[in-house]
């Protein structure tokens, strides 16, 4: 099931801004995002807030990707987990998570790596990579 699951907080967004405040919008961002990675979406399902943020996920044949936008913080979170039994897809959830980075522009990233379905590795820690950075 070799796969990776990257857990992220964006800050400061200075993208669109409308990409926080519109389900629509946002969607069309997550459905580009993994289709240019590759991934395959196999259900959808977005909400938008009254005079707030939005949520939303997509189902995808690998996993899924989640995200939840705050515009009143310039915020979003962030969970991808693209797995595979066959493949290493790691290389595909970069490709979908850099979309989102490029589109959003945080200034400042929170993210958390879990690489999955290793039964070798250290169960002390997971797999868990926690970084941060400022743009």
């Amino acid at each position: 099931m070799n796969g990776l699951h990257i857990l992220a907080e964006f800050h400061a967004c200075q993208g669109d801004r409308r990409l926080l405040q519109d389900a629509a919008l946002l969607a069309a961002l997550c459905r580009r995002a993994c289709a240019g990675a590759g991934l395959e979406v196999v259900a959808a399902a977005f909400h938008q807030f009254p005079a707030a943020g939005a949520t939303g996920a997509l189902v995808l044949a690998e996993s899924h990707l989640a995200i939840h936008t705050w515009p009143e913080l310039d915020a979003a979170t962030c969970d991808l987990y693209v797995c595979n039994y066959s493949q290493d897809n790691r290389a595909a959830a970069e490709l979908a998570y850099g979309v989102l980075c490029a589109e959003l522009q945080p200034e400042r990233i929170v993210r958390r790596d879990v690489v999955r379905g290793n039964p070798e590795q250290d169960h002390a820690e997971p797999g868990l990579t926690i970084s941060e950075r400022t743009q």
